[in-house]
């Protein structure tokens, strides 16, 4: 039986800039590298999405961990990891339901202007939360309630769900293998550990603090959830974020 350790990029950058890390996010993936290596874990195999903030996250974990005087090996990036597309889905979606609710308007054109007003400060609280219309594009996404030309969300759980790290190079029976994704992947994997095949892998990614682990057990076609959101190495509440 393998493990699967899916491990969530740290805190990134403001709703300008979001695919690199912040300073905290790079400090997150370092003490995480630390944790792992005072835990002894011989990783058969590493695997990052080609997201920056996904790779940052790898590198700043694998640093820190031969730091700390630990083996940890090269990350092999599968773009099958990456988060799905927010930019393409805010472009596409969010038209249409500003046009078709009034409600939704009033409040995606003050989530532009706070977003415009703070777009220098990454402290700003419109970068470190969701507000009502990212709600509201993501269920419209997730649902299909209006036309979408991207990657939809069944395509999406397939792409995410078609890789098994456990058969990869290095990978042998009773191995553990890190992989470095984002929340929704995350998400979907473990939803699919309790059979839950629809919208309420998305609450399952929204619970995911940033640099958290997962671990999966893979014992063939079988998977099972072993562990959920684990922030051991962030001690303090400062250091646990969720965005």
């Amino acid at each position: 039986m393998s493990r699967i350790w899916l491990v969530r990029h740290g805190q990134a950058g403001t709703r300008k800039a979001y695919d690199a890390l912040s300073d905290l996010g790079r400090k997150q993936a370092r003490l995480l590298g630390e944790y792992f290596a005072g835990q002894g874990i011989r990783w058969a195999a590493a695997y990052s999405g080609e997201l920056i903030r996904q790779q940052q996250t790898a590198q700043e974990v694998r640093a820190a961990a031969q730091a700390s005087g630990a083996e940890f090996p090269d990350i092999q990036i599968e773009r099958r990891w990456n988060e799905f597309d927010l930019d393409q889905v805010y472009r596409s979606l969010a038209p249409q339901l500003a046009a078709g609710d009034p409600e939704f308007h009033r409040e995606y054109e003050g989530l532009r202007a706070q977003a415009r007003a703070a777009a220098d400060d990454p402290h700003a609280a419109v970068h470190r939360r969701w507000l009502p219309s990212d709600v509201k594009i993501i269920s419209a996404w997730v649902t299909g309630s209006h036309p979408y030309e991207g990657e939809t969300w069944e395509a999406f759980c397939d792409r995410v769900t078609s890789i098994d790290p456990s058969s990869g190079p290095g990978a042998e029976r009773d191995s553990d293998i890190v992989v470095f994704t984002s929340a929704t992947p995350i998400g979907v994997w473990t939803a699919r550990t309790m059979d839950i095949t629809d919208e309420r892998a998305m609450k399952l990614a929204g619970a995911l603090h940033n640099a958290s682990y997962t671990v999966i057990k893979l014992n063939g076609a079988e998977s099972r959830l072993h562990t959920f959101n684990a922030t051991p190495h962030l001690a303090t509440a400062g250091l646990r974020t969720w965005r």
